[in-house]
């Protein structure tokens, strides 16, 4: 039964994530999730049910479009994967528990944002509107392991740690990335979300300076930053108390 439910996860996270792409690249556009249909963005040819099972399609495809030869962004099943993954995860870790579903909507705002910010470097707007209510409305359902304060906290202090940033580095961080934190915030809590900014920005400076050194990037070009959020929220959402306490050990 627990292999069953696994395997219902993983592919509903897979068929999601084929939605999370289509949302991650219209919103920002200003285009509707809903109309048109999904079309190769080449050749314009409206694709077919074959052309829209998550992975499967890219593959069988070897990663190009069926009508035009066009290479197919290779975003798009790795967007389905990990979110299939990340689904699975969540499952593992927290069960089905009403958690669980704060989780799994956490995870869909964070590949959202993700796929986003690497496509067109923004963190829309009407994503992040979305689902702040529907986090507020979980957290007063499922109220976690935290009191309602450190909630707020979270909101607030992490949002305003990176408008300070913004302000003394004249931009050095986007608005999207304070707002990104703040409704994350309300989601994992005070502590969690500055385990999170910190791993976030350790991730990026390594991940960065790795790019730097391979030639990849250019110094001073603009690098977005709401996927190493992303990745540090969700280590933290998951692993924050355990990092914390090994710290402790560590300096102790």
């Amino acid at each position: 039964m627990t292999i069953l439910i696994s395997l219902y996860i993983f592919i509903l996270g897979l068929v999601l994530g084929s939605f999370f792409n289509v949302v991650a690249l219209r919103v920002p556009a200003k285009q509707s999730i809903v109309r048109p249909p999904s079309a190769c963005p080449s050749c314009q040819t409206q694709l077919k049910i074959r052309d829209l099972i998550p992975v499967f399609s890219y593959l069988l495809s070897r990663g190009s479009c069926r009508y035009c030869k066009s290479k197919v962004s290779i975003l798009y099943p790795i967007g389905e994967l990990v979110t299939g993954l990340l689904f699975l995860w969540v499952y593992v870790h927290e069960g089905i528990t009403g958690e669980a579903l704060v989780g799994l909507v956490l995870v869909s705002l964070l590949v959202i944002i993700t796929i986003s910010d690497l496509t067109v470097m923004r963190i829309p707007n009407q994503v992040l509107m979305f689902f702040f209510p529907v986090f507020v409305v979980l957290r007063l359902v499922f109220p976690g392991g935290q009191a309602w304060w450190s909630y707020v906290l979270g909101a607030v202090i992490g949002c305003g740690i990176v408008v300070m940033i913004s302000l003394l580095t004249r931009g050095g961080m986007g608005m999207g990335d304070a707002k990104l934190l703040l409704v994350c915030g309300f989601v994992v809590g005070l502590t969690p979300i500055l385990v999170a900014f910190v791993l976030a920005c350790l991730i990026g400076s390594l991940v960065g300076g790795l790019l730097l050194l391979l030639n990849i990037i250019k110094r001073k070009q603009p690098v977005p930053f709401g996927p190493y959020l992303a990745v540090g929220i969700l280590i933290s959402y998951g692993y924050g108390s355990d990092l914390i306490e090994a710290y402790l050990k560590l300096i102790g």
